[in-house]
């Protein structure tokens, strides 16, 4: 054990690294970021557990004392969780309550119902990337699963055609718009502001889905042209229901915290000025947790109450919405230990003394890091919280805009290349029938596309504001 890495765990300010640390940090990450993919990855452990001995392992190598490593990870773990548990359970239970009530059968049979011919896959990316916003990535391809393949079947398409474009508009929203859980633990870790991060997130999103959707999927199509499975549809949620919400209703309530959330960066951008009653009610009204429990709340009068749901089974859809998220609440809470982990050892200070002499840019270093752990781990959560751990001591001297995106380069490298080792590479392979190969063309390269267009967006961003 070396007294420099005792002195850096123990210290907030930690002394100059000497090459000889250098080394030892460089093998003490990698020593960590190799325990947690085998684990992953050989072992099938869950990400938590893997999460929490990779970080154990960081320190140890480090030369730091178990006591100290175990602090700094419960510490990363419960401000991680205290900055963005709140926000990963309204998000939950909002879509929760959109799925159940069959607001989102309703945006999904109004905008098909305007669609037809070549405009079908541009109507399911704009559907998928619609009701993407509130929901988690698998709840949002089992919610949309049985659309697609009804589409691909009823109007005779090629089912790459129909479902490329879904699965892009889920995909992008998943990696680079908050409130989703990924660019939410980013933001956090980068200290970058939500509204800007949103804001451009949508500005890259846009032609990223376009290209990586309808675009793609013509090509996808021909790569692979197989029918929609001739299999049993799972039921709807309002084909159990006599009424649901109407659709105005229902895109008010998706919209409304991203409404309030960018409302609130325009006004800071236009006032900028603290002590402006103006701004003062926008940083309250546009904080994700108010906007997020705005929705909840309005989701309650426009989604359960036209649904015919009482008291009793909104509580209920409430509860069940928690549920399903205490996996991924441990794990980001669990990359969140690792990544104060990291902090506390002194890599992020590495990295800047690395780094500083480097002609990389920033963006492009932490676009290339989340790439790395996304290809090793297999999931878009886990490099995001260790990418930005990582580098979130590049983002100490940038502008609000350059944080921002820096997020966004982290958003776009986690979502690259998915493959055998990603849950969601099985969850579109086993639903739409696919072989290994032909899920690889497909899935594999449409993840690959929406990670280098969004990366490369995010560059030229950096060049220009």
């Amino acid at each position: 054990m070396t007294r420099l890495s005792v002195e850096m765990l123990a210290a907030d300010a930690p002394p100059p690294i000497t090459s000889a640390g250098h080394a030892q940090l460089g093998i003490a990450v990698l020593a960590g970021i190799a325990v947690i993919v085998l684990l992953i990855t050989k072992f099938k452990l869950h990400a938590f557990l893997s999460l929490t001995i990779g970080s154990l392992v960081l320190g140890a190598v480090a030369g730091a004392p178990l006591d100290k490593a175990i602090t700094s990870f419960t510490t990363g773990l419960g401000s991680t969780v205290a900055g963005v548990g709140v926000l990963i359970a309204l998000g939950a239970i909002l879509g929760k309550m959109l799925a159940d009530s069959g607001g989102a059968d309703e945006i999904v049979d109004t905008i098909l119902a305007k669609a037809g011919g070549r405009a079908m896959p541009w109507a399911m990316v704009l559907i998928a990337s619609v009701v993407g916003l509130p929901l988690f990535f698998e709840v949002g391809i089992v919610l949309l699963i049985p659309v697609v393949l009804m589409v691909a079947k009823r109007g005779n398409y090629s089912l790459m055609r129909i479902g490329i474009p879904a699965l892009a508009g889920l995909s992008v929203m998943h990696g680079l718009i908050p409130p989703h859980p990924g660019p939410l633990v980013a933001i956090d870790a980068v200290k970058a502001n939500l509204g800007v991060t949103l804001a451009l997130g949508i500005l890259v999103a846009i032609p990223t889905v376009i290209i990586a959707g309808p675009l793609f999927s013509r090509v996808a199509a021909r790569w692979v042209d197989v029918p929609a499975p001739d299999r049993m549809l799972p039921q709807r949620a309002s084909e159990e229901l006599e009424r649901r919400p109407g659709f105005g209703a229902t895109l008010f309530t998706v919209l409304l915290p991203v409404v309030l959330m960018l409302a609130k960066a325009l006004v800071d951008i236009v006032v900028d000025d603290t002590a402006n009653m103006t701004q003062r009610v926008f940083d309250v009204v546009g904080s994700p947790l108010i906007a997020l429990l705005a929705a909840v709340l309005v989701g309650i009068f426009t989604l359960g109450r036209p649904a015919g749901f009482s008291k009793e089974r909104i509580s209920s859809t409430v509860e069940k919405g928690l549920m399903p998220i205490a996996g991924i609440l441990l794990i980001v809470g669990a990359g969140g230990g690792f990544k104060q982990t990291l902090i506390d050892c002194g890599v992020g200070q590495m990295i800047l003394d690395i780094s500083k002499d480097w002609s990389i840019p920033a963006l492009l270093l932490a676009w290339l890091i989340a790439v790395a752990i996304r290809l090793a781990t297999g999931s878009a959560t886990v490099a995001t919280v260790s990418a930005a751990g990582l580098v979130a001591p590049l983002a100490a001297d940038m502008s609000t805009t350059h944080a921002a995106l820096l997020v966004l380069a982290i958003g776009a490298g986690s979502l690259f290349f998915s493959h055998v080792n990603d849950a969601g590479f099985w969850l579109v392979k086993e639903y739409f029938g696919l072989s290994v190969g032909q899920t690889i063309k497909t899935w594999s390269v449409m993840e690959t596309i929406i990670s280098v267009v969004a990366g490369a967006l995010v560059l030229l961003l950096s060049l220009v504001i």
